[in-house]
């Protein structure tokens, strides 16, 4: 399970996207930190704490994963008005990725190198099982640090989206493949999707699904806007559900893969681009 660690200081927004996440000094060191009260919604933050423990769970380069608690009064000494009011309504447990000092965005050019064909197709799998569409060339949520440089995943808030709509979610939904996968930043140097399938779907057994779950605090599970109702009754409701989604999407055959492999293949084969220089 991810660790628990107390945030001590309020250190640097970072103001992308409406999670308006931030920088936090903990006694483990910094954190890059998505807040419960942001306008994202707990429901990002439970997308980025399952397909964390996924990615770790595949092997794959995630920076550490971990529970960061607000205590009450927490960055009371912030002057932006918007950020108290995010930090009030955030006490509690949020999700934060440590902070990756002198980090750069990931450049599908300069930094290309960095993904080995099974790595990259590695990741290509990860974000088609869970509906990632946030790492496209616009936004690839790829950051590049460390000495020798390594590539690192970041920024899965957006993935799971079938969450938002659970009266919609059936079997067939959850067996369908992703369409969205085709734009994806890595798709054009992947190796074959089959092969990666056949390395990671064993991972993610029924026991590891459940024990992903169980790291979800309850209040996270069941936080809801102010005027709405939770989708669930229970937390343990809410659990049973996403395990039941992922068992569907993880039974064979595997559509989704087949389509995303049909995906690469025909990303592959296109020309790339060039550019015309005459005046």
């Amino acid at each position: 399970m991810p660790p628990v660690v107390t945030a001590a200081r309020y250190a640097l927004p970072l103001r992308e996207g409406g999670s308006l996440p931030a920088v936090v000094e903990t006694g483990r060191g910094p954190f890059a930190v998505k807040f419960l009260g942001a306008g994202q919604g707990a429901r990002a933050l439970v997308a980025e704490l399952i397909v964390g423990q996924i990615a770790e769970r595949l092997g794959l380069p995630l920076p550490d994963l971990a529970l960061v608690e607000l205590e009450e009064g927490f960055g009371r000494a912030e002057p932006d008005p918007e950020i108290q009011d995010i930090l009030r309504a955030s006490v509690g447990l949020n999700v934060g990725l440590r902070f990756l000092d002198a980090a750069l965005p990931y450049d599908p050019v300069g930094t290309a190198g960095l993904f080995g064909p099974e790595l990259a197709a590695d990741v290509v799998w990860l974000d088609t099982l869970v509906t990632n569409i946030d790492r496209t060339p616009r936004n690839p949520n790829l950051l590049v640090a460390g000495e020798p440089p390594r590539p690192w995943l970041i920024d899965h808030g957006a993935a799971l989206y079938f969450h938002h709509d659970w009266p919609g979610v059936d079997e067939a939904r959850a067996r369908a493949p992703f369409p969205a996968i085709r734009d994806h930043v890595l798709l054009p140097v992947a190796d074959a999707l089959t092969d990666a399938d056949a390395r990671l779907a064993p991972l993610l057994d029924a026991d590891f699904l459940r024990g992903a779950l169980d790291a979800v605090p309850d209040a996270m599970l069941m936080h809801a806007p102010e005027g709405r109702e939770a989708p669930f009754a229970t937390p343990e409701a809410n659990r049973n559900a996403y395990l039941a989604y992922f068992t569907a999407r993880l039974d064979g055959p595997r559509a989704w893969v087949t389509a995303a492999e049909e995906a690469r293949k025909t990303r592959q084969a296109e020309k790339p681009e060039t550019l015309d220089y005459r005046r």
